[in-house]
């Protein structure tokens, strides 16, 4: 079982991740559709990859967690 001070750090540490992967496609994209749709694609296929990875780290951390 995860406590909520767990999951509240999770929560903003993938936030984090999420909102700087963002960042960084929009840099290297323009404003055009194609682009856009591009981007969207990239964006969603980093965040799931990135996700696996991020859930797979976690699950060894022990920290938070409570012994039930």
């Amino acid at each position: 079982m995860e406590t909520r001070k767990r999951s509240l750090v999770k929560a903003l540490v993938w936030n984090t991740i999420g909102f700087l992967t963002m960042t960084l496609v929009g840099l290297a994209a323009t404003g055009s559709v194609s682009l856009g749709g591009a981007m969207a694609l990239i964006n969603t296929g980093l965040g799931f990859a990135c996700y696996l990875i991020y859930e797979r780290v976690w699950t060894r951390i022990t920290w938070g967690r409570a012994n039930v």
